[in-house]
């Protein structure tokens, strides 16, 4: 079925900006500290940085070929069976971190929500959820994370701004920390955390301007980086370095932390936790969506659709593998740093060599596109 291009620029950085802000907001501050003390906000920049060159490689290639995903043009640019492998271990990595996102999900609510319920019914709940909404194109992806974005937005500001009440700006001294020694490892680990912002190879192809793909996706990172400094800075500024070394998710503790003027909320972090179980959902909707339609894409399949049920009952037992929490966030760690390998290093080589070689896709506007985009 063809059908016209119809994501706006708007909608592309709406897709990017929720996509990123996900389950790992919680986390993050204890991430960033334990690697750099006070010099947590520093080190989220410095992810933030390295982030940004990943997504304007992928970005720079989305130009070059707007009408293919990277597992389309992967093959133009260095052969067909070296793409095949390299399309096979993106795949493989998006359904990991798919999974781990379902298994962190679980345990968050397990331990401060629902803490009679199985975490494997909480995990399952959330998967089914994604890819019933993965069975739909991509313009349908587009309109969900559009409308939910501004509620992601907007009530974490209001959170941070209303917490600095509490802050003290002696928390955040000396500015680059006292360990200054894990600022690049530490870097590294916080970039791991945009890895999302790879939904734009899909993205792409059914945009109405795919020009224009490049505003749209650093305004989209810087948005949501922005974000991920100001809560490291604010959960240092309130509770101090010291005090997020012991605290499993300091973002969580922030949010109970804070009121509303007036006392109309005492504590919103029961507020919080509804707008971050949208975050979570919005993430793992983009990444269950990436594994299904990269499948497709492999095997040149027109219809994604099929694959959406197929994949759950393997996202859901590799999101049950690890033993507990403690395991969960030490593999989080490993499979975040490698896949920087698949998300920055891989298309940073495909596109060094699309200019060796002179390859380049059809330059159209408003051409029509498959279903799947």
């Amino acid at each position: 079925m063809e059908s016209p291009r119809q994501i706006t620029v708007l909608q592309a950085t709406a897709i990017v900006v929720s996509t990123i802000i996900g389950v790992g907001v919680l986390a993050l501050p204890s991430i960033a500290v334990k690697v750099a003390d006070t010099g947590a906000p520093l080190v989220t920049l410095l992810g933030v940085a390295i982030a940004v060159v990943g997504l304007v490689l992928i970005t720079l290639l989305g130009i070059r070929f707007p009408n293919q995903s990277i597992m389309q043009y992967s093959e133009d640019i260095i052969g067909k069976w070296p793409a095949w492998i390299g399309s096979a271990c993106l795949i493989a990595f998006f359904a990991v971190l798919t999974s781990l996102t379902a298994r962190e999900f679980g345990e968050v609510v397990e331990t401060s929500v629902l803490q009679m319920t199985s975490l494997e019914v909480t995990v399952i709940v959330m998967l089914l959820l994604a890819a019933i909404s993965a069975r739909n194109d991509i313009t349908t992806l587009a309109y969900i994370h559009f409308f939910y974005s501004p509620i992601l937005i907007f009530p974490i500001m209001l959170m941070l701004a209303l917490s600095m009440k509490n802050a003290d700006p002696l928390n955040r001294l000396p500015i680059w920390g006292n360990e200054a020694g894990g600022m690049l490892e530490g870097a590294v680990t916080v970039a791991a955390l945009f890895q999302g912002s790879f939904i734009v190879t899909v993205v792409i192809p059914a945009m109405r301007r795919p020009e224009k793909v490049m505003t749209a996706s650093l305004w989209g990172i810087l948005i949501a980086g922005g974000h991920y400094v100001l809560i490291v800075a604010g959960a240092v500024s309130v509770f101090g370095a010291e005090e997020i070394k012991h605290l499993l998710w300091p973002t969580l503790e922030l949010a109970k932390a804070t009121s509303l003027p007036a006392n109309v909320l005492e504590r919103l972090d029961a507020a919080f936790l509804a707008v971050w179980v949208t975050a979570v959902f919005t993430t793992l909707y983009s990444s269950y969506f990436l594994v299904i339609h990269g499948i497709s894409k492999l095997f040149r399949l027109r219809d994604h659709k099929m694959f959406s049920f197929f994949m759950l009952p393997f996202v859901f037992v590799m999101a049950m593998v690890p033993q507990n929490i403690f395991q969960m966030y030490r593999i989080i760690e490993v499979v975040g740093r490698f896949g920087l390998m698949m998300t920055i290093v891989y298309p940073g080589l495909l596109w060094t060599v699309s200019i060796i070689r002179k390859k380049r896709g059809d330059q159209v506007e408003n051409k029509p596109m498959d279903e799947t985009g």
